[in-house]
Formats: C-alpha cells, structure tokens, sequence
C-alpha cells in the first residue's frame, strides 16, 4: 500500500479570508458622499476624479479589511458557539492569533497612512473608521457586548463612510448634518435587523447569550422594536434633508419605504439571509428593487420640478440642476 498523502492547503488563505474581502462591497456605502460632493461641488465630475476615487476607495477597503481581522481573531472564541460562524478560520484553528494581530496592525498602518496621503480630513475620517473597530472590539470597552450600543457603534460606520466619500472630493467642508444622521439611523436598522435574525436562528435564549453577550438583554420584541426606531429616526432626519436642500427627493420615500419593508420581510425569514449582508446579491428580486430606487434617488438629486416647491410651500434650493420640468 502507498502511504496516504497528506493535502495542504495554502497556509496564507486563511489570513486572506479573515480580512473578508467579500466584505469590500460595504464601502459602496461612500457613493452617497461621492454622490452629494458632484451635487454641490458638479465641476468636479470628470475623468480628473476618478484617480482619486478609486484611490479613496482602496484605502478605505483595507482599513475596512484590518477591522475584519481584528473581529475574527478575538471573536474566535465565540464563534465556535455560533451555528454557522464556528467554521470560521480563526475559530476552528487555521489562524495564530499572534500572525493575525500582526495582519491587523499591518493593515491598519498601511491605510491610514494610505488616507492622509490623500487629504487631512479623508484620512481624519479614516482614522475613526479604524478607532471605532477597535473600540468594538477590544476590552474592556468592546461596545458590541453592551446592548444597543453595540448596534449604534457599529452602524456609525455607515455616516464615516459617506464623510470619506465626501471628503475623497470635498475637503474643504461638511456635508449636512440631517443626512448623516439619517444614514447613521439606516445603518443601525440594517444592524439591529442582523442581531433580530440571529437571535431568531439560534433559538435558544442561553445559547444565544453564550454566543453574545448583549443578547442577554434582548429577546425578539425588543429587537423588533428596536429596528422601528431606527428607521422611523432615519427617515426623520432624511426628511429634514429633503426639505431644506431636495424636495425632488420626496417622490422617492415610497420607493424607500417599500425597501425597508423588504428588509424586515427578508430579515423574517428562517436562516434569513441579512445575516450574511454580502450574500444578499442571491436575493434577486431585493438588489432589483434597490437597484430602482437608487437609480431614482440619483436622477432626482439632478432634477428639479418648480412645481413641487410650490405644491409644498418650500423654498427652491440654489443649486443648479442638470434637468428642470415645468416653470
């Protein structure tokens, strides 16, 4: 008999895997900054800016990736709990911690470093996008262990990506306020959505506090209460925007509405997919619909229609449209 072979996988894979960049795709979420930078600033649409963009882009993604590593090297433990996250690299042992927080530190070094080489408040943004991964993280703050917190902190990722697709074009001044929040409160419903999911999946009250400890404070009403807040916020302060700078984007809230609906039905589910957000492509009728609705909302921010202001008794923005209808 010929001694039985032993298969090796490639040892650098799993150090690949942990930095998720499956998970790069969450960085989109700086196209609304990009997208209200060429609104106020529409000189700056051109093939000048797309060096820069893409640059912006990339150094976020690998400060995005260090979180990652950092994430799955101390939640390793945990996740071993966990039904499907168990077979995660760092948690069923193809990772050393030692060269993982080595991965994480590199990485993080090299994009922050990526992002002040390509302005001040880009790479003020970045930095913070970096400190709050650790602040989620690390002990003994580890905000993703206190209830409501741990949704709040992590979705303000969400407002720090659209400053640094502001501020990749526009690193002179903010961009509003109103908008901002109202991505933060988004950010959270999609959040507290996830943690609604998975404490439906587990199924068990102790198993899920084992797994995670805010969920010693939650059960399915509070969760499920929790996402209505978030979202009734959000649209909140996305209504204070859409008065003061684009009542245009008004005609859209229903295609808004109709995608959080979505979510929740999805988020529903058994084994809901919002679990795994960088799955959700396998949901086709889901990225159709939100694939109109941004298709809408980037057509309205170019439009204006007088009339609109007139029906409503608002003031006309001073912003110049790419299209007017009527008078």
């Amino acid at each position: 008999m010929q001694p039985a072979i032993e298969l090796r996988t490639n040892p650098f894979l799993p150090y690949a895997q942990i930095a998720r960049v499956d998970h790069w795709f969450k960085n989109a979420f700086m196209l609304l900054g990009v997208l209200l930078a060429f609104f106020y600033r529409p000189e700056l649409f051109g093939p000048g800016s797309a060096g820069q963009l893409v640059s912006a882009f990339f150094a976020t993604c690998i400060i995005a990736s260090s979180n990652y590593v950092l994430n799955e090297i101390l939640d390793a433990p945990l996740d071993r709990l966990h039904p499907t996250k168990r077979d995660r690299p760092a948690a069923n042992g193809d990772v050393r911690p030692w060269l993982g927080l080595l991965e994480w530190g590199a990485l993080g070094l090299i994009g922050i470093q990526w992002a002040f080489a390509i302005n001040g408040p880009f790479g003020a943004s970045a930095l913070a996008l970096w400190v709050m991964g650790c602040l989620y993280n690390i002990p003994p703050v580890r905000t993703k262990e206190v209830p409501y917190l741990d949704v709040v902190s992590e979705s303000i990722n969400n407002p720090i990506r659209l400053l640094l697709g502001w501020f990749a074009l526009v690193p002179d001044r903010m961009p509003p306020m109103s908008l901002s929040l109202s991505y933060w409160m988004v950010g959270a419903f999609f959040m507290a959505t996830k943690r609604f999911a998975e404490y439906r999946t587990i199924d068990d009250p102790k198993l899920a506090a084992s797994y995670r400890r805010s969920f010693r404070a939650y059960d399915e009403a509070k969760l499920l209460a929790s996402m209505v807040f978030y979202v009734a916020a959000g649209t909140l302060f996305a209504g204070v925007f859409i008065v003061r700078y684009k009542l245009e984007l008004v005609l859209c809230v229903p295609f808004v509405a109709g995608f959080f609906g979505y979510y929740v039905r999805l988020g529903l589910q058994p084994e809901s997919p919002v679990q795994t957000p960088e799955k959700l492509y396998r949901q086709r009728g889901f990225v159709a619909f939100a694939v109109v609705t941004t298709v809408l909302f980037v057509v309205l921010m170019c439009l204006e229609i007088p009339g609109l202001y007139t029906l409503f008794n608002v003031d006309a923005t001073s912003f110049e449209p790419l299209w007017r209808i009527g008078h």
